[in-house]
């Protein structure tokens, strides 16, 4: 997996800090290869793996379904979580200082991953997603106990408009005694979008304040999309 180790290092960190905290995401582009992403999606129906499998309109969720990895996660999940983490928690520690949040979180993954086992969370949470026509993920925020990372990724292992349709990636945006703000991406596959987990700081007259954020999946039009979601935190056991 050093490929993918490369990648993240070749990836303008301050750049991505920077809009994360003026927008609560940023996209990086063509971070996945075609085969990876294909090899990705062709492990979908395997029978091993996986922790659960969710029909997401059981739940009220969407139309969709998606499947936990189990422990020991796929080498490239397992590397995604631990390189991507170290870069992101100087944002997360940032936002927590702005915010005059009492936490911080430690600089390598195994640590933080050792506090969410501690706290029984020890589920792994990093999940596969797969959409048809008419499918669709309702605006929701992935926590999953009392110990959670703000930031997480996603990365389209399906070719938009060629292999599906419709299906935006959805954020919004609620600020305190203010109408919503719907931010609708359209990435390619292969993109990653690193995505606030649950908030963000935005500057007020008085110094920051939170607002919070979902984020959904509109409907597909047609089409099959697949999509990996990275989650640094453990659920609840």
């Amino acid at each position: 997996m050093n490929n993918i180790v490369d990648k993240i290092d070749a990836i303008n960190w301050q750049d991505i800090s920077d809009n994360m905290h003026d927008k609560g995401y940023s996209i990086v582009p063509n971070f996945l290869s075609e085969t990876q992403c294909r090899n990705l999606i062709e492990s979908y129906d395997n029978k091993e793996g996986y922790r659960k499998t969710v029909e997401m309109a059981r739940y009220r969720f969407g139309l969709g379904t998606y499947k936990y990895f189990n422990y020991p996660l796929p080498n490239i999940v397992q590397t995604l979580r631990e390189a991507l983490y170290p870069r992101l928690s100087p944002t997360a520690n940032l936002w927590m200082k702005l915010l005059n949040i009492d936490r911080r979180f430690p600089d390598h993954f195994l640590e933080f991953l050792a506090e969410c086992h501690v706290h029984n969370q020890q589920k792994p949470t990093s999940l596969i997603l797969r959409y048809g026509k008419g499918g669709f993920n309702t605006l929701h925020q992935d926590l999953y106990g009392e110990i959670y990372f703000p930031i997480q990724a996603a990365i389209i292992l399906s070719e938009r408009d060629i292999e599906y349709t419709g299906g935006e990636f959805v954020l919004t945006q609620q600020t305190p005694r203010a109408q919503s703000k719907a931010i609708v991406l359209t990435p390619a596959r292969g993109d990653m979008i690193i995505f606030t987990t649950n908030f963000r700081p935005v500057t007020g007259s008085k110094g920051y304040y939170r607002v919070n954020m979902r984020h959904g999946v509109s409907e597909l039009l047609g089409g099959e999309r697949y999509a990996l979601g990275i989650i640094f935190h453990d659920a609840e056991s």
